[in-house]
């Protein structure tokens, strides 16, 4: 499996801390940015990773923000993007299981490290569900006009 990550500067030392946890269970994983804490938008890195996935360059993502909904609501302008803000384990265990996110987002300002680390695994561990959730999943994408 190969994540790409991405950021802005308020989710920014949460993502470098991502990287290291990613390194260490042997994922490869694609930086999208930011590079700093410098002041940022956090649609221009969620532009990127969403491309990656779409392109098949990277297999799903992580993505951080102040509170994960900015990148939450940019991410999932994509069709192929199934973006899921968790901000505890149970809930990105859902995301997987029942919705099959694809991208896990995080809220930096509302997620302490050691929670983020344990959504991080569920996210990666727990597998879809299908069934009746993949009839609703099959509901959400529109027809391009």
């Amino acid at each position: 499996m190969k994540l790409g990550v991405c950021s802005d500067h308020a989710g920014y030392q949460l993502k470098e801390q991502v990287k290291e946890w990613l390194a260490a269970m042997q994922i490869e994983c694609v930086d999208y940015g930011t590079h700093s804490e410098e002041r940022c938008d956090y649609p221009d890195y969620a532009h990127q990773l969403a491309f990656a996935i779409q392109m098949g360059t990277v297999d799903r993502g992580i993505a951080i923000c102040g509170t994960g909904n900015g990148m939450a609501m940019t991410l999932n302008k994509y069709n192929v993007i199934r973006a899921g803000l968790a901000w505890n384990e149970d809930i990105a265990k859902l995301i997987r299981a029942h919705n099959d996110a694809n991208v896990l987002v995080m809220p930096a300002r509302f997620i302490e490290t050691a929670e983020a680390e344990r959504c991080l695994h569920a996210f990666l561990d727990t597998p879809f569900e299908g069934g009746r959730h993949k009839e609703r999943i099959d509901k959400m994408v529109l027809p391009t006009c």
